[in-house]
């Protein structure tokens, strides 16, 4: 263990992390300087002799304690992007300690005190929207932390955090350890037919890593989805289905089920919101989110499911259809459903998704976004050296008129040591202490499949859209212009918002402009033909109504397992409410021995408790929001005022004012579902 803290690269805040720098060992020794400053920073914004003040309470504290999550925030990112056993080890040795601390704080009934004086004080009035929203914030997140329970319950609710925070820790190391548990080798090659050439080299490149001959799959999406799609071989497509939904439960290797965490995470939940006054964890949830109650949420899914159900019916039934006399599958089950579907797509549309990949080089897909993003926003973004933690990571600045704005890594490719999904986390907030400003910095990491020898890596559409998905939210991050930290960027922002700028960026993939820019053949350089992009148009919307259902009946099954009397008791009672749900919303169920919640890391691992129906609520808003830019397409010349207007107030603001403020004061009125409804092509045309 080393003892040098004038080295130790998670103390150094002067400037980026230093990756290149980091071990392991650094982890401990750091947390004992910044824990040992944050607390000693408490104590003193909590004397008697400090005044009430923001310079004296609010000021300080944030010094310290924005240090500390810098520097958690780096090691945290590190075991989600680089996992190793050591650094998993160090990991869960500290979690308790920082989960700890957070949940002390939340709870100090002094610095509480203080919040209530700032608030209740006459200089209150004099503060700035920004720093009133954060004091505001502070007092409903005192409560929702527990300051206002006494022993024994201060204490149960402090034990209830950090195990909380050890079970969602070994839910997502259960997920990656039973993602990368499994592997198919295959050495007859006609079981290969349907498979894309570049699928094939993939897994030919994974097998020559294991020394091994034939072709090698896995778990993970650049591996398990185009077997999905492509592969012919039905039982190819059986085994890896019944791998992928049965990963981290009861049907596999026991000490990977997640089954167990998930009941006791849900029994925590309950206990927790039973503790802070609440009849059930979803209105813990749902108190700093735009939704006002569980009611409210559960009405718009199901509105929702029921203007989808009539396109879902006719999708599952057009497919049906085609597998029936095109296919020769009278019974379609859930492993034949990507295949037959993309089989049924090329044939209505005369194109594959295959055949689109080969235009969506990487690197030039970086550089049509990057380019429409300055456009929009008036900006410059050129890449910039500075160390990473893996040599595929690439870091660029955002600036204005020469002015840095923001930075931001991009880590693009599927790694055993990365978990799955696409994701943005922040590195840095964006500040301003006196007449110096700090810009965000910003992580972008998504999962697609990596290169193989020289050739570039492509991205299907869908990757495509994905890309776009994840730099809104960093967009939304790194383009703030609010200097209080607690509300620039992200922070702050209603959980159920803060995807508008995400999904809002999607739009763009559709645009021909964009899309021609961004696109070149990877044999022959050619840009993407207006033929094909329009096909690809006449089916952005296929099978829409069975994609809203999917999204509804997971946003569904969240919310009700959080909106319990009692909790959820058992594994069994979980699986019983999930099926509940399917019978009411979905046109399609999957095998009995799914284990679909297994793997449900949003909720059980990644923040989104009783809070799924996010994406569905604000698909609502980013919608409405890009019809502004619709409305002036035929003027090309006000595309750049509305983009002034977006960034001035959506982005810009971040959490400084509640987010229905920033969407009327972008659109002038309140949302609409229309564009939604018709963005997905559920609206019926005469």
């Amino acid at each position: 263990m080393t003892d040098a803290p004038a080295n130790n690269p998670l103390l150094d805040f002067s400037g980026l992390p230093r990756f290149a720098d980091f071990s392991p060992n650094w982890v401990e020794p750091a947390l004992d300087t910044l824990l040992a400053e944050a607390r000693s920073a408490l104590e003193s914004v909590c004397s008697n002799d400090t005044p009430i003040s923001w310079a004296s309470v609010v000021v300080p504290l944030e010094t310290a304690t924005e240090r500390l999550s810098r520097a958690w925030g780096i090691v945290g990112h590190l075991n989600a992007v680089a996992d190793s056993a050591d650094l998993r080890e160090v990991y869960n040795a500290q979690l308790p300690r920082v989960t700890q601390f957070w949940t002390e704080l939340g709870q100090d009934t002094r610095l509480q005190g203080r919040y209530k004086a700032l608030r209740a004080g006459p200089d209150f009035a004099a503060l700035s929207p920004a720093r009133q929203r954060i004091i505001e914030n502070a007092l409903r997140d005192f409560r929702l932390g527990g300051a206002e329970l006494v022993s024994p319950a201060r204490e149960r609710y402090a034990d209830i955090q950090d195990r909380q925070a050890t079970l969602s820790q070994k839910f997502s190391e259960n997920l990656l350890d039973a993602t990368n548990a499994f592997a198919l080798f295959i050495d007859d090659e006609s079981r290969l037919s349907g498979l894309p050439q570049d699928v094939r080299d993939a897994a030919r490149a994974e097998a020559e890593a294991d020394d091994r001959s034939g072709w090698k799959f896995t778990l993970r999406m650049p591996s398990y989805l185009p077997v999905m799609q492509y592969a012919e071989d039905r039982a190819f497509r059986e085994q890896m289905y019944r791998a992928y939904v049965t990963r981290a439960s009861d049907l596999g290797e026991g000490s990977l089920d997640n089954a167990p965490l998930i009941t006791e995470t849900l029994a925590l939940r309950h206990e927790e919101a039973e503790l802070l006054g609440y009849a059930h964890y979803a209105q813990v949830s749902l108190e700093p989110k735009m939704a006002r109650n569980a009611e409210e949420v559960i009405g718009f899914l199901r509105d929702l499911a029921v203007r989808a159900r009539r396109f879902a019916e006719r999708d599952l039934a057009e497919l049906r259809s085609f597998a029936a006399d095109k296919l020769g599958l009278p019974a379609l089950e859930s492993w034949d459903i990507a295949w037959a579907s993309e089989l049924l797509k090329e044939a209505r549309y005369s194109f594959s998704e295959q055949q689109v990949k080969q235009y969506f080089q990487a690197p030039r897909v970086l550089s049509g976004m990057f380019a429409l993003v300055e456009r929009l926003f008036d900006l410059r973004i050129s890449e910039e050296a500075t160390q990473t933690w893996h040599p595929d990571v690439r870091f660029y600045r955002v600036e204005h008129n020469g002015r840095l704005i923001g930075q931001f890594y991009i880590d693009l490719y599927a790694r055993a040591t990365k978990r799955g999904g696409a994701w943005m986390d922040d590195a840095r907030g964006r500040k301003r202490v006196g007449d110096t400003l700090q810009t965000p910095v910003a992580y972008l990491n998504c999962n697609f499949q990596p290169p193989v020898g020289d050739r570039p890596a492509t991205l299907a559409h869908d990757d495509v859209i994905t890309l776009f998905h994840e730099f809104g939210h960093g967009l939304h991050h790194l383009l703030t212009r609010v200097d209080e930290l607690g509300v620039s960027g992200i922070n702050g922002v209603e959980w159920d918002a803060v995807e508008l700028p995400s999904q809002f960026m999607e739009n763009f993939c559709w645009e021909w402009e964009v899309v021609r820019e961004m696109s070149a053949h990877v044999e022959t350089s050619e840009p993407l033909a207006r033929e094909l992009f329009d096909r690809m148009l006449a089916a952005r919307n296929f099978q829409a109504g069975m994609q809203t259902l999917r999204q509804v009946e997971f946003a569904l099954f969240d919310m009700q397992l959080h909106a319990q009397s009692r909790a959820v008791p058992d594994a069994a009672s979980v699986q019983a409410l999930l099926d509940q749900v399917r019978e009411e919303v979905a046109v399609l169920i999957p095998p009995a021995w799914n284990r679909f919640q297994n793997s449900f890391g949003h909720i059980f691992a990644g923040g989104y408790a009783a809070g799924y129906y996010s994406y569905k609520w604000a698909e609502v808003l980013s919608a409405d929001c890009y019809g502004a830019f619709e409305e002036v397409a035929s003027e090309p010349e006000k595309i750049g005022s509305v983009g002034q207007r977006f960034l001035s107030e959506i982005l810009a603001v971040g959490g400084s004012r509640p987010a229905i403020d920033s969407f009327r004061a972008f659109r002038g009125r309140e949302p609409s579902p229309e564009a939604l409804l018709r963005h997905s092509g559920m609206v019926e045309t005469v």
